[in-house]
């Protein structure tokens, strides 16, 4: 297999939005936190806390797919570097692992996704309840 020095630049464009795309989530998160926790320094709820605690996997999972998203990212230029120095076969390893890199970093988004998305559903559980009856 001949792997052309183009191939592992298609990934900037990608990656990149989606370190942006994370970065925004942080961002968003950790305004959040900010918010409950003084909340919670007003009036001490255990909901409040669990809140936090939920929040704070998340902001878990947020770091962890930016730290993979950056490796995806370096990897895939090292292998452009490997590829520009006609060392094909470690920069398509190389690549390999970047495409892996990236993987992992999609498959913790949708993991995070998932967490989210169960919390507002709890978090509107109460309205939903209230026009049931």
């Amino acid at each position: 297999m001949i792997l052309q020095i183009e191939t592992p630049a298609l990934l900037f464009g990608a990656t990149s939005l989606i370190l942006l795309a994370y970065t925004n989530r942080f961002l968003t998160i950790a305004t959040i936190v900010r918010g409950l926790k003084k909340t919670y320094k007003e009036k001490q709820n255990d909901t409040i806390l669990l809140e936090i605690k939920n929040l704070n996997l998340r902001l878990t999972l947020i770091r962890n797919m930016q730290m993979a998203g950056v490796l995806s990212l370096f990897l895939s230029v090292f292998s452009m570097l490997l590829l520009f120095l006609e060392q094909q076969t470690a920069g398509i390893y190389l690549f390999g692992m970047s495409l892996l890199g990236l993987l992992i970093s999609l498959g913790l988004s949708f993991w995070e996704i998932s967490i989210s998305v169960n919390a507002l559903r709890l978090h509107l559980s109460d309205l939903v309840e209230k026009e049931v009856k």
